[in-house]
């Protein structure tokens, strides 16, 4: 079948393509260099929607191709380059079309139709140029590595192969191309490493350090300065030399590399990883044809495979479902902004003072109970500006301006009377909440919104004793503030729509992803990780050795083991939140008596860490004396069946208790709150997968096809 004839067959399975043109212009070079053809790849919609390839727009490169092979053929022209419209290269094939393939064949086709194309580009009687001009990811990355050279802007800053991250192989070249232009170990860093770790993505500059492009220049007048250097090349005047490469033991080792980092990312779970390293590693022959041969194979396998349909679901919620939050108010009922409160200066109410100023930009107050604690509060967030403009994030005016805008003082009559959001970070006890609040309301403007970041109590509860209890709302952050993107909004029962659209419209312009919750005991991550916790609590109580327990969840492929976790939040607040849910749901919480007495011992979690270990966990002997136990003692399987079974019945729970609108609001408050991995799609595509969701239930949390191959 020719390559125009299995792009047709599968353009005709994806109907709703955005699809991209090819355009073909003429110019002539620099220094009498001569005619060249330059191909620009456009969607014609501006940068907000980046230009990708479906078939249609594949089908369009190979028309161009088409034509310039002729020109080059007959003399007519004297290189190709091949470029990106304003601020976008190319950013891979299109996700939706890869969502639509019900059979292996059609995912074979889509590999094989990529490759087609883009060795082509490598196939032509004169030299080929890629001009990487904005963001280019995936294939667009790819499309590139066919060319014979390579330039690249400045201004670039997302630059990536993210296929292992969503649960594909770079498979239009990438891991055949790439280890055998900058070295295996530099691949493995671009494709494994900077995948697993939540998609990294490359500047200009690095792109250019690792050798992947030949030129580096400003992004004011790439385009012009690359076709300067592309005449200097073609004339002979600029030499490109790339370093041989080692196809001997640091091959090799650069793929135990990746093995190493596969492992300790997703510990075995999610097969991408391992089946880009197979490629590599046989990349190492220098048989391009081979290894093309080899990741069409591997993308057809993945596509039809759960873990990639999982990895696409993950994609769209982060990407879309995140915008545009179920359930959320009107957003033109949102009231302005102009001065945030912030109650408490300890470290959670120090990094929520600086969130609101770096991302609002109006003043921000702090208060505590002492002069000595405010003061402390504010030169948080002053040191916290000062490396922002060591590192050359902000300039000096700008952090000026900024540390003139955060204040601290005693009196919240002071503070709050022209406030218009309030927030408190007070200790985590409904009295003492409650009196802040009431502290608050008779000073603060009336129609202030009163936000608490309470991470289990009760909303409706804390509102319950105001004069006004529909101003109230839970506003709850995850920590590290700065770096996990979920805010869980709650709704109290009296919490009315303005105050709630307020809410949401200070979320958006914070950059959290906000996702509605009704006012339910410890909301959504910390009740799915509590009961999580909890039933690995009473393996361990009831006899199950600690490592068995731990090694047990480890195919979840989760960020940390579960009491590793519990070491970072603290065990104080672990147990203070299964007390707060054994009293709202003593059947399903359990307090445990080990983690109880751990907590009473004054230990900072289960484990002491030392250098002759090379600094991995190990159970601290104190905290194993301190264990009482029972005798029954169950397999990692067992373990893990019935740690998968209690998440199952409290999603189940939570879903028919109306806590968010769908499962879907679940797996996006795992992700972006808890880490929980993309390959995974947060939890109930894998518990769907696994017949866990129906063995507990009676039924998938999702409908087939949502977050697995449609039927």
């Amino acid at each position: 079948m020719s390559t125009a004839e299995l792009l047709k067959g599968a353009a005709e399975l994806f109907p709703d393509e955005v699809v991209t043109s090819a355009h073909v212009r003429h110019l002539d070079l620099p220094f009498g260099a001569g005619r060249f053809a330059l191909i620009t790849l456009d969607n014609g919609l501006d940068h907000t929607k980046p230009t990708t390839f479906g078939p249609a727009s594949l089908a369009n490169l190979n028309t161009a191709i088409d034509q310039v092979e002729k020109e080059a053929a007959a003399g007519e022209i004297v290189g190709v380059g091949i470029t990106g419209k304003p601020f976008i290269f190319a950013v891979g094939a299109d996700l939706k079309g890869v969502e639509l393939l019900k059979n292996h064949d059609d995912a074979l086709a889509i590999g094989k139709g990529g490759h087609e194309v883009f060795k082509r580009l490598s196939a032509l009687a004169v030299p080929t140029f890629a001009y990487y001009n904005g963001a280019a990811m995936g294939g667009g990355v790819e499309v590139g590595l066919h060319c014979k050279y390579r330039t690249v802007s400045k201004a670039i800053a997302a630059f990536s192969l993210p296929e292992v991250f969503l649960g594909l192989v770079p498979g239009w070249g990438g891991c055949t191309i790439l280890p055998n232009l900058i070295g295996a170990d530099k691949a493995v860093s671009v494709i494994i490493e900077n995948s697993l770790n939540q998609n990294k993505q490359l500047k200009g500059r690095q792109v250019f350090d690792l050798g992947i492009a030949d030129a580096l220049f400003e992004g004011a007048d790439f385009l012009e300065q690359s076709l300067i250097w592309t005449a200097q090349v073609l004339k002979g005047d600029v030499e490109v030399e790339r370093p041989v490469i080692d196809r001997g033991e640091a091959w090799d080792q650069a793929v135990a590399k990746g093995r190493f980092i596969a492992d300790s990312k997703v510990h075995g779970a999610a097969p991408a990883a391992y089946r880009a390293l197979d490629i590599i590693a046989a990349a190492k022959n220098g048989d391009l044809q081979q290894g093309y041969d080899a990741e069409d194979k591997a993308l057809a396998d993945l596509i039809m495979g759960g873990e990639l349909r999982a990895g696409i679901y993950a994609f769209n919620l982060v990407q879309k479902r995140a915008k545009r939050p179920a359930g959320a108010p009107d957003k033109n009922l949102a009231r302005p902004v102009t001065k945030v409160g912030v109650v408490g200066a300890g470290l959670m109410a120090s990094q929520l003072a600086l969130l609101f100023l770096r991302r609002l930009e109006v003043p921000v107050v702090l208060t505590d109970i002492d002069q000595e604690r405010v003061d402390k509060g504010v030169g948080y967030v002053h040191a916290e500006i000062d490396k922002l403009l060591g590192k050359g994030r902000i300039n000096q005016d700008k952090a000026n301006r900024l540390k003139a805008l955060v204040t601290g003082v005693l009196d919240k009559a002071e503070g709050f009377s022209d406030a218009d959001f309030i927030i408190e970070a007070v200790f985590e006890e409904i009295g003492v909440k409650q009196q802040v609040f009431a502290e608050v309301e008779a000073v603060a403007p009336a129609h202030a919104i009163l936000a608490t970041n309470t991470s289990s109590l009760s909303v409706t509860e804390m509102a319950s004793k105001l004069k006004n209890p529909e101003r109230v709302v839970g506003f709850h952050f995850f920590n590290p503030v700065a770096i996990l993107p979920l805010l869980e909004i709650v709704r109290g029962e009296q919490t009315d729509d303005a105050s709630l659209a307020t809410a949401f419209g200070v979320a958006k312009k914070l950059k959290k992803t906000a996702v509605l919750v009704k006012d339910a005991p410890a909301f959504v991550v910390n009740r799915i990780l509590t009961r999580f916790m909890g039933e690995i609590q009473n393996v361990i109580d009831e006899g199950t050795p600690v490592e068995v327990a731990e090694k047990a969840v480890e195919p979840l492929g989760l960020p940390m083991s579960p009491l590793v976790l519990l070491e970072l939040v603290g065990p104080a607040i672990g147990l203070h939140v299964s007390e707060t849910l054994n009293r709202a749901f003593p059947d399903r919480f359990t307090v445990s008596p080990n983690l109880a007495a751990v907590v009473k011992a004054g230990k900072r979690g289960f484990y002491v860490y030392s250098a002759e270990n090379g600094f991995k966990p190990e159970l601290d002997p104190e905290v194993a004396a301190l264990l009482k136990q029972g005798d029954t003692v169950l397999t990692e399987e067992q373990v893990r069946d019935r740690v998968l079974d209690a998440v199952a019945q409290e999603i189940g729970l939570m879903l028919d208790e109306g806590v968010v609108a769908e499962a879907q609001d679940i797996d996006l408050c795992l992700i972006t709150g808890a880490g929980w991995p993309f390959h995974l799609g947060g939890i109930t595509p894998y518990l769907d997968r696994e017949g866990v969701s129906e063995r507990v239930t009676g039924k998938r949390f999702l409908a087939p096809g949502v977050a697995s191959v449609p039927a």
